[in-house]
């Protein structure tokens, strides 16, 4: 994104993957975060993931997206490779419906982290949202662009149900 260097890294396992993971670069670009968006698969790319993953701190990188589904060994095998936190996002399958991923996420041995967020798009939503919050604990104007997001979203809902009928 733009000419600064990128921030967040997006990354998934493969192009089925984009509708999930649009949901979280649309965040990072709604408030501004520099990103790049790459498909790194862990079981197709191997040596891609090694580069991605060992890179990313010297790189300048603060957080990483990883989307996955099926088995989903991305994010977990990025985290294995990087200090940089990793925020895995498990994407819908068609075989369980999404559970095998989030198992497959959520389910990482101690030593080895990554924060796991819900499966498809509210996950992805909240990754992104997530990140905003993790980068503006340095950055006090994207701190103040999402107290006033927030508080949008606050004020979006009714006090009171709209009665049809």
């Amino acid at each position: 994104m733009g000419d600064s260097a990128p921030q967040v890294g997006v990354i998934m396992g493969s192009q089925s993957d984009w509708p999930t993971m649009a949901h979280a670069v649309q965040i990072l670009e709604q408030f501004g975060i520099a990103h790049e968006v790459q498909i790194v698969s862990a079981h197709r790319t191997p040596d891609r993931l090694v580069a991605y993953a060992k890179s990313a701190a010297e790189r300048g990188l603060q957080a990483i997206i990883a989307g996955a589904g099926g088995a989903a060994h991305l994010p977990g095998m990025v985290a294995a490779m990087t200090r940089v936190p990793v925020l895995g996002v498990p994407v819908q399958s068609a075989a369980l419906s999404g559970v095998d991923s989030l198992y497959s996420i959520v389910q990482m041995p101690g030593g080895v982290p990554v924060a796991t967020f819900a499966i498809g798009k509210a996950g992805a939503t909240n990754a992104g949202l997530f990140t905003a919050a993790l980068l503006a604990n340095n950055d006090s104007d994207l701190a103040q662009k999402l107290d006033t997001w927030r508080a949008e979203q606050t004020n979006s809902v009714a006090p009171h149900p709209v009665r049809e009928g």
